[in-house]
């Protein structure tokens, strides 16, 4: 029934509607092919259509049946809103993981490949040039913060408490999706029940009309009567009417609730509703509320998001304490200009003639020259550094400052938000146990009322049959029964779910 990825299908029902396969090779014989007529072809096509179109109308019209837990599974699958907090949940969670690995040193590998042109000094030979010079540079550097006033800590703390905010957010944004389908359900079958009640009482009212028809005809009743309870009857149908409107609004707030198409077809399975008032007789107002402190989402959430604000608050404290880093780095490089000695030769120079001795000669070694190959100068150029950097703060603009005063606004606006949330618990507890205490009494009244106007109903039913009370005295009666079960099954519903809703406050599953 659910997809993997969250998305609700409605379940496969095996369908009466079957596909006839076309056999593409049926007509192939040796040395001939057969191909089918335009005609043969389109009628193929035709019924593969209707074919396909009477599988998706039973896919549609099937009926489903669910129950509560059914229901909820599909909300929750289905909800838009969850989806959109679940992928909160993965953002804070990812948050928490980065800060944690912003403690590890970072690490960079770089190369640079640089023309030169003009009168330059090159870096490795150290001498002018003044024609186009190629070099290359390639690094490895590393950077650890040692101290940083224990921001770091205090950062990964916060965003682990956002992540626990974030979940507890999640878990409370079910919960509320879960009392929405609670309620959606059990309108439904309050609906089903009232329509019941009101289709038996126009059948009732029918056979009575037929009766009195006859009797009519047989001169044995007045035409009035017949009127009467004509009247009756076409008050009973517009009941019928009005229950059927309103069991299709109530099953379409379900849907919408489920996130499923309104043409999705959908029986709810009846469940046992019975009565248990052990948790008004058990607990208190206050008792469930302690209970709800410790296993509400909503006050685990607040309570986070308020601790995650006094972690940030220590946080941009730790911004005022000196700053050590340590870095080291690798490099290595390799330039155009660069020569080495492969050999010497003699160079002999004549400067002068001496008249009387001759020519005045000087003699040296030259060396010879070649371009420093590649590996050569990546060996050379090899160095190596390690160094510390002390930075401390004196003024910044004020910046610190500002926002260490804001995250202390925020950790009183969190504080405030903490206890507005636990005050709106208190209420809404203490209203519902008031209201569960009060749709008891309502019960309670409601049940003697109807089994007295049952028992009225029974004997004027008797009178009325003997013809000792006329058909007015005899439909009141019967109103006053009907409206009385209406009544009963009403308060019945109401509190039945005003007690579970104390029981969900009160730690145990919404289940019926």
């Amino acid at each position: 029934m659910m997809g993997g990825n969250g998305d609700y299908s409605m379940c496969t029902i095996p369908n009466t509607c079957t596909i006839l396969a076309y056999k593409p090779f049926e007509h192939i014989k040796k040395f001939s092919v057969h191909l089918p007529s335009p005609m043969a072809m389109k009628e193929k096509i035709y019924t593969l259509i209707i074919a396909l179109i009477c599988q998706v109308s039973i896919f549609i019209s099937q009926n489903n049946s669910l129950n509560l837990q059914q229901c909820i599974d599909i909300a929750l699958q289905n909800s838009l809103n969850l989806k959109i907090s679940d992928v909160n949940l993965k953002t804070a969670k990812n948050n928490a993981l980065q800060s944690q690995a912003q403690t590890l040193p970072s690490l960079n590998a770089g190369a640079n490949h640089i023309y030169q042109y003009g009168r330059t000094i090159d870096r490795y030979t150290n001498s002018f040039a003044n024609t186009q010079v190629l070099s290359q540079n390639f690094y490895l550097t590393a950077q650890w913060t040692i101290w940083a006033g224990l921001s770091q800590y205090h950062t990964i703390q916060a965003n682990k408490m956002n992540y626990l905010s974030a979940q507890e957010n999640l878990a409370q944004q079910k919960n509320d999706l879960i009392l929405n389908v609670a309620t959606a359900y059990i309108n439904v079958i309050l609906s089903q029940d009232v329509l019941k009640i009101n289709q038996s009482q126009y059948e009732i009212t029918k056979q009575q009309f037929e009766r009195t028809k006859i009797l009519v005809d047989q001169g044995s009743a007045t035409l009035s009567n017949l009127k009467d309870i004509e009247a009756q009857l076409a008050n009973d149908e517009l009941n019928v009417i009005n229950s059927k409107n309103n069991l299709e609004l109530n099953l379409l707030a379900l849907k919408q609730i489920l996130n499923l198409p309104p043409q999705q077809n959908i029986e709810i399975v009846r469940p046992d509703i019975s009565i248990n008032t052990d948790i008004l007789n058990q607990y208190t107002a206050d008792d469930i509320y302690n209970i709800a402190l410790k296993t509400q989402p909503s006050v685990k959430s607040r309570e986070y998001q308020l601790k995650a604000n006094e972690y940030i608050l220590k946080a941009n404290r730790g911004r005022r304490s000196p700053t050590l880093n340590i870095s080291a780095s690798l490099a290595t490089g390799y330039s155009g200009l660069a020569q080495r000695i492969i050999g010497y030769q003699t160079q002999i120079d004549t400067f002068a003639t001496i008249p009387g001795y001759g020519p005045l000669v000087f003699s040296q070694q030259v060396p010879i020259l070649e371009k420093t190959p590649f590996i050569q100068q990546y060996k050379d150029n090899f160095n190596q550094t390690l160094g510390f950097n002390l930075t401390i703060p004196l003024f910044n603009g004020l910046s610190t400052h500002t926002s260490i005063q804001n995250a202390k606004l925020n950790v009183l606006t969190a504080k405030y938000n903490f206890d507005l949330n636990n005050q709106n618990l208190y209420k809404t507890i203490v209203q519902a146990y008031a209201n569960a205490k009060a749709a008891l009494q309502k019960y309670e009244a409601s049940l003697k009322s109807y089994d007295a106007a049952k028992l009225s109903f029974e004997m004027n039913e008797n009178k009325y049959q003997q013809g000792a009370l006329s058909y007015f005295d005899y439909t009141t009666a019967r109103n006053r029964k009907v409206n009385a079960e209406l009544n009963l099954i009403q308060a019945k519903y109401d509190l039945f779910f005003k007690l579970k809703i104390l029981e969900f406050y009160a730690g145990k599953p919404l289940n019926f």
